[in-house]
This record gives C-alpha cells, sequence and structure tokens, in this order.
C-alpha cells in the first residue's frame, strides 16, 4: 500500500471571539447572570441556550451560545455546551436560556437537561453552578439553584469492575444509537 492510499486529516478546534459582552462583576447570584445576559435573550423570538463559562472566584470569562431552536424548544447536547468551558479552561458554569413565550415554568425537557448536566458537570470537574431561564421583560427569572432543585450531584464511582452498572446512561443518549454506545447493551 502506498503512502498516499490514505490521508488522515488532522483537525483542530479553538475558542473564536465574538462580540463582547462586557462584565467585571463576579457572578454570585442569578440576577447578576441575568443582569448579564438576559436582555439579549429576552429579545429573542425563538429559545436560545448559553453558558457563562466563569474563573474560580466567579468572574466571567466569556458566553457561548450553543444552541438556537424554535419558539418552545431547543436542541442541546451536554458536549457541545462544554466546549467552550473546557477551552476556557473554566472553573465552573450557569446556563441560561429564554423562553420567548414568557412563561418561565420550565419544562420537563428543561428539568431533564439540568439533571443531566448536573451529573455531566459534576464528572468533567465544571460544576454547574445554576440554570436560569429568562423571558418576558428581563424583569422575572427562573433558577433551578433559588428555587432548591439543585442539589450537589451525588456521582458514585465503582471501585471494581464487578459493580460497574452498564444500563445506567448518564451522559449516552437513549435512542435509535443506544446499541451502538453501549457496545450490544441496551
Amino acid at each position: 500500500m502506498s503512502r498516499d492510499a490514505f490521508k488522515l486529516d488532522v483537525v483542530s478546534i479553538r475558542l473564536v471571539r465574538d462580540a463582547p459582552i462586557y462584565s467585571a462583576q463576579k457572578l454570585n447570584s442569578p440576577q447578576a447572570a441575568v443582569h448579564l445576559v438576559g436582555e439579549v435573550l429576552c429579545d429573542m423570538d425563538r429559545e436560545l441556550v448559553c453558558v457563562i463559562n466563569l474563573k474560580a472566584d466567579g468572574t466571567p470569562i466569556n458566553c457561548s451560545f450553543v444552541s438556537a431552536g424554535t419558539l418552545d424548544y431547543s436542541v442541546v447536547n451536554p458536549r457541545d455546551m462544554l466546549k467552550a468551558s473546557i477551552l476556557s479552561n473554566a472553573a465552573r458554569l450557569i446556563m441560561v436560556h429564554n423562553h420567548p413565550s414568557g412563561d418561565l415554568t420550565p419544562s420537563k425537557d428543561d428539568i431533564r437537561l439540568t439533571d443531566r448536566m448536573q451529573k455531566v458537570t459534576g464528572l468533567v470537574g465544571i460544576p454547574l453552578m445554576d440554570h436560569i431561564i429568562v423571558g418576558g421583560d428581563n424583569k422575572e427569572y427562573f433558577s433551578f439553584r433559588e428555587k432548591g432543585i439543585m442539589k450537589n450531584p451525588c456521582i458514585h464511582l465503582a471501585e471494581d469492575y464487578h459493580f460497574m452498572d452498564w444500563n445506567e446512561q448518564l451522559v449516552a443518549e437513549k435512542g435509535e444509537n443506544a446499541h451502538e454506545i453501549h457496545g450490544g447493551r441496551t
């Protein structure tokens, strides 16, 4: 086989800066996060999900808009949400998304995403500090942390391979490709 028979592309992922949202204020409350990005999100006619990456002291590093959905739904995946956090060397993060309807009640998908992200970020070591929903005129918001819904997740890691639970799917999506992801175990 000749050397040119197979070529493997080399790719790289880089953090690219966009127009800045200025803030040196530490984000130590939901109000501070809403003040930072809420106005931008409330003006949108569809759901947008963003991640605010933070230093250890709560100072924002950057904000990444990870998903633009429809009027009442947005498709989000933890791996996409964590890209900028990892590249930015974030110590923690806050999720913020909008409900264009103005109804701040979390949907089942919002609750499921919050639970999943809390588990995934706990495993990765970049804790999810809050998930905030904004809408309407940006005067009101829903904070999972403030409502006491978010708690520090208790993640148990196996110390013996006999006790590993291959059926629990913390990270992998349940769906058509679950069979492939888990090597035939669904």
